[in-house]
């Protein structure tokens, strides 16, 4: 049964999108890029930008990063190139990647139910806690979803759609193949083959899936989007694919704490933990989810079975979970994992969750507001208020404690002599290359540490306060602290 809203239900749902939207982009640049990963994605770009080497993203001037491919890097250091190197460049893309997800569910949902099933998806969607950060963070999954969601997307309309739109849709199905590979790599096609395989074994649809997808134009566009960088990215880089084909795609999911990671640490969890992740993920409609699942099993069973009786009930409940049973195993994951599976999820809560019993008694130009679609309008308000109060009451500890920003702003201002330079010591966060303009310096050692001192220029040294307890006395001697940020303190050089 399509949803039916009211003109006012329409008339609310609609402003109160636009207001989640509105401030998700005038608020990108309202917070300093975190530690770690956000801020190493940022300068990375920001790399990219500078050396103008579009090819092989890189980790430190001249050490390539292998971790993952580079279509959130272009489109973070393009978007750097127009509006400049600032949080709010380095996120756009983010928020375009996911404001498209929300187009492709609002079409989607369209497709099987009309204008208001459509506009009653995108604001579950939209509310959904994990897309609205997402949306406004430096990260390599929001390319991802898109890609995964246009697959996804497009296998349905191609094998279940209208003949008009088969081959369009279809062609559709690839290009989210090639977009998804070139974001993250073949796990894409894993989230995206996975659910399209069960779906299509258990409605017996083999045959109208091999007619109606144009196999040969279709993998000759996922090759062509994705497997050239491939290529040249192994030639430019020997060893790249064994490190991103073996080490990022087997052993960091089945080695808990995998010490392969060049380029960090890897997030050992539990097994099975990628099912809390979603809960938290998914809030506020998880739980409400959960909730309905729980009810319906002991009062409606004939509902609870029409998720896996129903073709597209079904398709929606396959695409939800893969995620979580495909990580269920791995022994390293971060929540934003679960995303492909968040737009699936908000179509099928649209198409289970119903605002009251008499919803086909409602008139298309009535002026009522149901009592079921309060909890979407409260989340819609709830969010943003949340957010801003949050930036406002945490900014000055989230440019201290969760980012170099304060620190690298005081250097700035406290120094005296120009050719001072900004020494951190033994690690340097990535947060201090970017808004240092990748001018922050690193001494991994005390060796290194003491070349500083033996020149006539006053340098300036950031140090976690552990590391300088652990300093001998004489070098201790030369540093005099100007200001403590978080766990680092930003010492001046004493002169002899």
């Amino acid at each position: 049964m399509a949803c039916a809203l009211t003109a006012r239900e329409r008339r609310w749902l609609a402003s109160l999108i636009g207001l989640i939207v509105g401030f998700r982009l005038v608020t990108l640049g309202a917070y300093p890029l975190m530690e770690t990963t956000e801020s190493r994605y940022a300068e990375i770009a920001r790399k990219m930008l500078e050396t103008g080497d579009w090819l092989m993203p890189q980790f430190d001037y001249g050490v390539p990063f292998w971790g993952k491919p580079p279509l959130s890097t272009w489109l973070s250091a393009s978007s750097m190139a127009a509006f400049g190197v600032n949080e709010f460049a380095a996120r756009l893309p983010s928020f375009l990647l996911l404001a498209g997800c929300g187009w492709l569910v609002y079409a989607f949902a369209a497709l099987r139910g009309g204008r208001d099933q459509a506009l009653w998806s995108l604001a579950l969607f939209a509310t959904i806690g994990m897309v609205f950060i997402a949306a406004g963070g430096v990260m390599t999954d929001p390319a991802l979803v898109l890609g995964t969601t246009l697959s996804m997307a497009g296998f349905w309309t191609a094998v279940h759609g209208a003949e008009r739109s088969r081959r369009v849709a279809g062609l559709a199905f690839f290009t989210g193949l090639g977009v998804g590979l070139l974001a993250k790599g073949p796990v894409a096609a894993v989230l995206v083959f996975i659910p399209v395989g069960l779906a299509t074994f258990w409605t017996r649809s083999w045959r109208p899936a091999w007619q109606r997808l144009p196999w040969v134009t279709g993998l000759a566009s996922t090759f062509t989007i994705a497997t050239a960088w491939y290529w040249a990215a192994e030639r430019a880089s020997p060893g790249f694919l064994d490190y991103f084909l073996i080490g990022e795609h087997w052993k960091r999911f089945v080695e808990p704490g995998w010490k392969g990671d060049l380029y960090g640490s890897a997030h050992a969890r539990t097994h099975g933990a990628i099912w809390l992740f979603w809960i938290a993920a998914a809030l506020p409609w998880s739980v409400g989810a959960l909730a309905w699942l729980i009810r319906t099993a002991a009062r409606e069973r004939d509902r609870v079975r029409s998720l896996v009786t129903d073709p597209w009930r079904a398709y929606l409940l396959l695409w939800t979970v893969t995620p979580m049973l495909f990580f269920t195993p791995a022994g390293n994951i971060l929540a934003t994992y679960v995303l492909p599976g968040l737009p699936s999820f908000a179509l099928l809560l649209g198409e289970i969750w119903r605002l009251d019993d008499g919803a086909p008694d409602v008139a298309p130009g009535g002026d009522e507001l149901r009592l079921g679609v309060w909890p979407v309008l409260v989340a819609a308000i709830l969010l943003p208020l949340g957010f801003a109060t949050a930036i406002v009451v945490l900014h000055a500890r989230l440019e201290s404690d969760r980012s170099q920003k304060a620190l690298v702003r005081d250097f700035e201002q406290v120094r005296t002599n120009p050719e001072s330079r900004l020494v951190y010591f033994p690690l340097r966060p990535p947060s201090a290359e970017f808004y240092s303009g990748g001018k922050a310096r690193r001494a991994p050692d005390a060796a290194a540490l003491r070349r500083f001192f033996v020149d006539s220029t006053p340098d300036f040294f950031a140090v976690p306060e552990q590391d300088f307890a652990a300093m001998p006395a004489a070098d201790q001697a030369r540093l005099q602290r100007v200001r403590v940020f978080g766990e680092y303190q930003l010492l001046r050089e004493v002169p002899r």
